[in-house]
């Protein structure tokens, strides 16, 4: 194999005092975040979609013995009900789950999507704040369930992200801030409106909703743990955070599912959004202020949800944070691929897991801390393809119809 020199990674490391004892059960660490019966509605309901099929989980073997690991299973999300990324199964199932509960118990997948009950669900509207990814999810949901969706973006989203939403029929609406205030915006807009929030994030009053796209993104976890080769555990997860839905939901799922034996749970953020690392520091929730302003912009957020700190608190191994160079190297690294390994289009808020698998693989102060060897075998979820194409091309040198036609 060739000499393979990655640019200097730096990466913070926190290894977290407070992880749960391997007998704790999920209940008893963190009660009332996501459960069983929750995972296994949501999978039901959303393996019944129109468009539904699995998606991938490719074997890395090259990248695996260029970080001298064991294995490296990557979940391609990019494929997700034509999207290009993981969010459907949490925005739209959210929205469905709302609609189901509006309209009485009765109501079933079947009538929402022959749009029996659209005299009613017409006049039913759905909001969200996004980075990109979730809005489009929310808004997809909206029109194949036959409500109506306003989408607030907070400054720092694409041109490209904004057109893709609005696609699908919402109402766009421009926050000139943060995301955290974009939230802020939407939340106090749906009070005034009696609109529902769909949101992954939870306040006082408000964790049924963010509950529900947790639930959802359990559907990876399913599929994965089915596709794993048999006889293949995993010892790590690498996963990236934003507000902390997607990494409680896979930590939750694997704790239900695997107990004792659950893996290492790596919590990866920017290190310009790094408030889970920050609040793991601290010992608590602690919010994190300024701009922002990281090329990941699908994970950048101030502010942990209080509902799956919850959960990440007691579950996870490990919080890091890696620079923005990091991400661009993950992408470009999936984009050529490693001996055999097929060439992959990963957006850069997609591989912050790679990014923070491949920073702390090549510090050995860092892959000690995360007891990484060449017997570890690392599960890292590409929860995002080329959603922003232009910045792709500009990222990576070549488009993502090159990278795949290669």
């Amino acid at each position: 194999m060739s000499e393979w020199k990655p640019p200097q990674l730096s990466a913070r490391i926190f290894v977290n005092p407070r992880l749960a004892p391997a007998e704790d059960s999920l209940d008893r660490a963190a009660p009332g975040v996501v459960d069983g019966a929750g995972f296994a509605r949501a999978a039901t309901e959303i393996k019944a979609w129109p468009g539904y099929a699995p998606t991938a989980l490719r074997s890395l073997d090259g990248l695996a013995a260029r970080l001298q690991v064991g294995r490296i299973f990557y979940k391609d999300e990019s494929a997700r009900f034509g999207l290009g990324a993981f969010k459907a199964l949490g925005g739209a199932y959210a929205v469905l789950r709302h609609l189901q509960d509006k309209l009485g118990s009765n109501v079933t997948l079947a009538d929402l999507l022959a749009g029996t009950y659209r005299d009613r669900t017409r006049d039913i509207t759905v909001c969200a704040a996004t980075d990109g990814n979730h809005g489009k999810a929310v808004a997809w949901g909206a029109r194949l369930f036959g409500c109506q969706a306003v989408i607030y973006l907070h400054q720092g989203v694409s041109v490209g992200r904004e057109q893709a939403i609005a696609a699908f029929g919402a109402v766009m609406r421009r926050v000139p801030d943060n995301y955290d205030a974009s939230v802020r915006a939407c939340a106090a807009d749906a009070a005034r409106n009696g609109w529902q929030v769909i949101s992954d994030t939870t306040w006082d009053g408000y964790t049924e909703i963010p509950r529900h796209v947790m639930h959802g993104y359990g559907v990876m976890m399913d599929e994965a743990l089915a596709q794993l080769p048999d006889g293949q555990d995993i010892t790590h997860v690498f996963i990236q955070a934003g507000v902390g839905g997607l990494p409680a939901a896979v930590a939750g799922y694997l704790w239900l599912e695997l107990d004792a034996l659950r893996p290492k749970i790596i919590v990866v953020e920017p290190e310009k959004a790094d408030c889970h690392f920050v609040s793991a520091r601290a010992g608590q929730p602690t919010t994190v202020t300024g701009a922002l302003d990281t090329l990941m912009a699908g994970l950048a957020c101030g502010e942990v949800s209080p509902l799956a700190w919850t959960l990440l608190d007691k579950a996870s191994f490990a919080f890091m944070t890696v620079p923005d160079d990091a991400a661009v190297f993950a992408m470009r690294t999936l984009a050529t691929g490693n001996g055999a390994d097929a060439k992959i289009v990963g957006g850069e808020a997609g591989v912050g897991g790679l990014a923070g698998l491949i920073a702390a693989s090549i510090d050995p102060a860092v892959r000690s801390q995360l007891l990484l060897d060449k017997a570890s075998r690392i599960l890292i979820i590409g929860s995002e393809g080329a959603t922003d194409p232009a910045l792709y091309a500009e990222l990576v040198g070549h488009t993502p119809a090159e990278v795949l036609a290669a």
